[in-house]
Order: structure tokens, then sequence, then C-alpha cells
């Protein structure tokens, strides 16, 4: 019997270059996915409170730092303080643009604010139209 020398190719797939790929986007997602939250850092008060249900339109976020800073989410600069006719003019834009799809309007409250500054805030969203307005807290 005589064998047979010749080599049979190989049908495999070689798939360790594939993996190098995945593990550089994971460590590239994991990078990122940090810097995505969008506002200012504030120290939120701690409740028991029930999570909203997520809604189709991104919420309108209103923070007030512990300085007392205004700052809004989805504008231009969403790190650089507002003075509060800066605040009631951008309130107001957005929820006359987006008049058939009202966004829910969020207050995050440092903890460490005064009281009265995180109450001007709903008087002022109050003067841009805002009929319904929630706080945000963080979980016990």
């Amino acid at each position: 019997m005589r064998r047979n020398n010749r080599r049979r190719s190989i049908a495999e797939i070689n798939v360790v270059p594939y993996i190098d790929v995945m593990l550089v986007l994971l460590v590239i997602f994991m990078i990122t996915t940090p810097l995505l939250s969008e506002g200012v850092k504030v120290n939120l008060p701690k409740t028991t409170a029930e999570k909203l249900v997520p809604q189709e339109t991104p919420p309108l976020v209103i923070s007030v730092d512990a300085a007392g800073k205004y700052y809004i989410n989805g504008v231009s600069e969403p790190k650089k303080p507002l003075e509060a006719a800066e605040l009631v003019e951008k309130v107001s834009y957005v929820m006359h643009k987006t008049n058939a799809s009202v966004p829910a309007v969020l207050i995050k409250g440092d903890k460490d604010v005064d009281y009265g500054k995180v109450v001007q805030v709903f008087v002022l969203l109050r003067q841009a139209g805002v009929n319904n307005v929630g706080l945000v807290t963080e979980p016990l």
C-alpha cells in the first residue's frame, strides 16, 4: 500500500485576528463610555424614589452645582455656566422647538447647594413655559 503524501488544505478559519480586534474594541468602549455622561458632576441626594420609565426623547436636564451655578444639557457648551436669563431663553427655545413631543425636564441639584437656588430653577422653568418638572436623585 502506498500512502498518499499530498497535503490537504486546512478549511478552518483563523480566529486569532478577530479576537484581537474584539479586545481592542472592548478596551476602546471601556475607555469612552465614562466620557459619554453629559453635563456637570453633581453630588445628588439619596432617596428611595422609583426610577422613571425611559422615554423616546431624551430629557432636558438642568444642573445646579454646589456653587449655585446653572448648567443645561444638549447645548453647544454643556459645561459653561448660564445666567438665569440665558437658562430661561434656552429652555423656552427647546420647549417651542419640540412642540409636538415635549421632553421631560429634570433638575439635578447638588446636595450641598442652597435650597433657594433649586427653587429658583423651578421659577425660571415656569417662566420658560415648563409645567412638569422632576428632581434627579441617587438610590440609597
